[in-house]
């Protein structure tokens, strides 16, 4: 199994894991460039993504800087496989303690995904680095400093809804990043190749989050 290499500094530069579901790597390759020269560092492809093993090679051996995982692990062929392609960290939509348990073992950075205080509270115990809070914007913001309150050791990652309106919100109310998608990747600019607006829209939002930290 590949050992894979996630800066940890380099994604708190600008904590924001955008997420890549269902672009091809045709679509992907072009927009990377774009994605880094406005600060981000880190993206996230789904498991569910078709050919997404031979993404997550290809954009570790083209970008070497960027911090490249895998999404949507459900089970621990997902994990392997992911791992051997190159992801350099993992991130489940759900509490799964073997694969939490495996990604330790390994000193593999585990998103593991929770919504409950009772899940959250069990996936940090197990190690993860951080954990995901999905779906973030059926909780909101406030859910967060709530959860932060008994909690405030837990890194959480609010993730599914998170759009440039409540980013800053979900940093204010303590979150230690957090995951976007298609409100990140905006899939009409990415489609038309509307690579300008595309560096407009990355900018905006970069310029947000690095106006907190």
């Amino acid at each position: 199994m590949k050992k894979n290499t996630f800066n940890l500094k380099s994604f708190n530069s600008l904590p924001i894991i955008g997420i890549l579901r269902h672009f091809s790597l045709e679509e992907i390759r072009p927009i990377i460039p774009i994605y880094l020269a406005a600060g981000f560092t880190t993206v996230e492809i789904t498991m569910n993504t078709e050919n997404v093993l031979k993404i997550i090679t290809s954009l570790k051996q083209d970008f070497p800087s960027l911090n490249v995982g895998a999404g949507t692990v459900c089970s621990i062929s997902d994990l392997e496989k992911a791992l051997e392609a190159g992801a350099s960290f993992i991130v489940t939509p759900i509490t799964s303690t073997n694969i939490i348990n495996h990604c330790v073992k390994e000193q593999i950075p585990i998103f593991p995904g929770a919504y409950s205080p009772t899940e959250i509270h069990l996936a940090y115990s197990l190690g993860a680095t951080a954990v995901k809070v999905f779906q973030a914007t059926q909780l909101g913001p406030t859910y967060i400093k709530d959860i932060l309150g008994p909690l405030n050791n837990i890194k959480l990652l609010p993730t599914g809804g998170v759009t440039k309106e409540n980013l800053i919100s979900f940093l204010n109310a303590g979150a230690f990043g957090v995951g976007m998608g298609n409100s990140l990747f905006d899939k009409a600019l990415i489609k038309t190749k509307d690579y300008n607006c595309l560096e407009n829209h990355f900018n905006q939002i970069a310029s947000i989050v690095k106006s907190k930290i």
